[in-house]
């Protein structure tokens, strides 16, 4: 068997399984590493999203935001810059796409926090015509919401008034203000106007990342398990070892018949 094993043929089959090992030694780590991703994820919703609000100047300041604090719940006062509005481009809600709602919030310290007021779908003349959107109140509002991070940009040309992410610099640029490092998807207003439809709340399924990990890595010794087996039958056949065949078993009437 040791003679068959170093043979170039099968040489090039242990290669080939370690280079296969060494994959899916990767291969689940990525996966893990996705798992423990979604599970901090998940742990931070659960932890923040229905805990005491906290004041937003106490969670943000004009530095990014931590990815620990998003999905904090906090309160702030300030007035909207309604003549500010973004809309944000390709959002989906339940399936539709439509638009974001960005409406800039004054604070009395003069600080600005983008606060997502929620969706709206494409108007039924197209996508490149804007939507009708609820306006946001005026004067001095209380808000509630949960501080999201801002996205990456998507280095799109877009119209005037329109984003086609919640890049934080991208929104510095059409806002007038010290910009915080965080925005919030909101909750509730006082006073209550009508508002776009209120985003999704947020998933904290971790999915089935852990067990991709766990499969990739079993497949390890399995794959193994495998060539050493293969090995050992053609050796067995090289070596014209065959099993003693059982004896036939011979019936009362074939012996009469004999």
């Amino acid at each position: 068997m040791l003679r068959l094993a170093l043979t170039p043929r099968w040489l090039g089959w242990f290669a080939l399984a370690v280079v296969a090992s060494v994959a899916f030694v990767l291969l689940g780590q990525w996966q893990w590493g996705k798992y423990e991703d979604r599970s901090a994820r998940a742990e931070r919703i659960e932890s923040h999203y229905s805990a005491a609000p906290l004041p937003v100047t106490e969670v943000l300041s004009e530095q990014p935001a931590p990815v620990d604090v998003e999905w904090t719940r906090v309160t702030a006062q300030g007035t909207y810059l309604t003549d500010e509005q973004l809309l944000v481009r390709n959002r989906p809600l339940d399936g539709t796409y439509g638009y974001e709602v960005l409406v800039p919030l004054r604070l009395a310290g003069g600080e600005v926090v983008v606060v997502d007021r929620g969706w709206v779908p494409n108007s039924p003349k197209g996508a490149d015509v804007a939507p009708e959107v609820p306006p946001a109140p005026t004067g001095t509002v209380d808000v509630t919401g949960w501080v999201r991070l801002g996205e990456r940009s998507l280095g799109r040309d877009m119209p005037e008034g329109q984003l086609a992410s919640i890049n934080l610099d991208e929104v510095a640029g059409q806002v007038d203000g010290r910009l915080l490092g965080g925005y919030l998807a909101l909750q509730s207003e006082d006073p209550e106007v009508d508002r776009p439809d209120p985003l999704e709340v947020p998933d904290t399924d971790t999915g089935p990342h852990m067990a991709y990990a766990i499969q990739w890595w079993l497949a390890i010794p399995a794959f193994w398990a495998f060539l050493v087996l293969a090995l050992r039958r053609e050796s067995l056949e090289g070596s014209g070892t065959e099993r003693t065949p059982r004896p036939k078993k011979v019936r009362i009437w074939d012996e009469e018949d004999g």
